[in-house]
């Protein structure tokens, strides 16, 4: 197999989502009344629980008396509020058989044909159908799913001459396999495959999820990253994302979530994990990746076999391969 001719090769990604906002509410008025969520700033004062290096176990007693105080921010349901709502939009785009730039005219011939192979063959089913088992489970809630009493993704498409909103129990379906065929999900797949698909240009989605958590409790927006604690304007060591005031999360932490259907990399019936579609199956809190070059089954080798006509060993190859694509990135020969 010969290494892809293209020196420059990008894909625009196809699921756009915005930022998710967060607001404070009542499951019994969930649907009606909703305050947005303000970030709070606390200074604690904790004790040294880090572990010590070797020379420093007979000094404990004195690192004690050092308090490690903190300035954090956080966010939390006021005493009037049981329940978290997350509202966003996905942009769901066309045209994925097209690079967004490619200097060689005759691979973005062949992988034109092998794209448009792969979609009258598949349609983008099982994709689309992955997508929507994790907008429906709310997966994208992350941390503040976790405990709670109940969670309810409601989905509105906003484009198109016919408005259409499905209503989902989150917690009614499995997060680690995408058996959950009912027929919202399918009606909702059926809108996403046929965007991915180029029979539709776009497809507008709304998201509001609602999640009982319970009064007054703590809600996790995204954590910003500070590169340089020292110099920091905030001078916090947790700084947490807002949108003019309002507590959010990331696009780039959504769009995670809701691209995590990989189940198809070689170690999935042992670890029983599904990860984030990532070209070396990259899972950055375990600092391990699940698709090594050496086993094959990277992005870069299957993709250069693909583009190329060369037929791939399973039908699950090239899902992963598309979702990648999907996703988008530069993936030309040269940096």
């Amino acid at each position: 197999m010969s290494k892809i001719p293209a020196s420059v090769l990008a894909f625009e990604k196809k699921l756009v989502p915005s930022d998710g906002l967060m607001y404070g509410t009542t499951w019994e008025n969930r649907s009606n009344q909703a305050a947005p969520l303000a970030l709070q700033e606390k200074s604690v004062r904790g004790t040294i629980s880090n572990r010590l290096k070797k020379n420093e176990e007979g000094k404990i007693d004195g690192k004690i008396e050092n308090a490690n105080l903190q300035r954090v921010d956080s966010c939390a349901l006021t005493p009037e509020q049981d329940t978290l709502k997350l509202s966003f939009t996905l942009k769901v785009l066309s045209g994925v058989e097209n690079p967004s730039a490619c200097n060689h005219e005759g691979f973005n011939q062949s992988y034109t044909k092998a794209v448009q192979g792969y979609i009258e063959a598949y349609g983008f089913t099982e994709l689309a159908h992955r997508y929507a088992c994790n907008l429906a489970n709310g997966r994208f809630l992350w941390r503040n799913r976790v405990g709670s009493e109940h969670v309810e993704v409601q989905v509105s498409v906003l484009n198109g001459d016919n408005p259409k909103i499905w209503v989902f129990n989150g917690l009614g379906y499995d997060m680690q396999n995408f058996d959950n065929h009912h027929a919202d999900i399918d009606e909702l797949s059926e809108l996403i495959a046929k965007t991915l698909s180029g029979k539709s240009e776009f497809l507008l989605l709304e998201i509001n999820a609602f999640a009982k958590v319970g009064k007054s409790q703590d809600v996790y927006p995204s954590e910003e990253l500070v590169l340089d604690k020292n110099n920091s304007k905030e001078k916090k060591s947790k700084i947490l994302y807002d949108v003019n005031g309002v507590a959010a999360m990331h696009s780039q932490k959504i769009g995670n979530a809701v691209r995590t259907i990989d189940t198809w990399y070689p170690e999935f019936k042992k670890q029983q994990r599904v990860i984030s579609i990532d070209p070396y199956g990259a899972v950055t809190n375990l600092g391990k990746a699940y698709r090594q070059p050496k086993a094959k089954k990277d992005f870069f080798n299957l993709f250069d076999a693909f583009s190329q006509g060369e037929a791939l060993d399973s039908v699950e190859d090239k899902h992963f391969v598309m979702a990648v694509l999907v996703r988008g990135g530069v993936f030309g020969e040269k940096q």
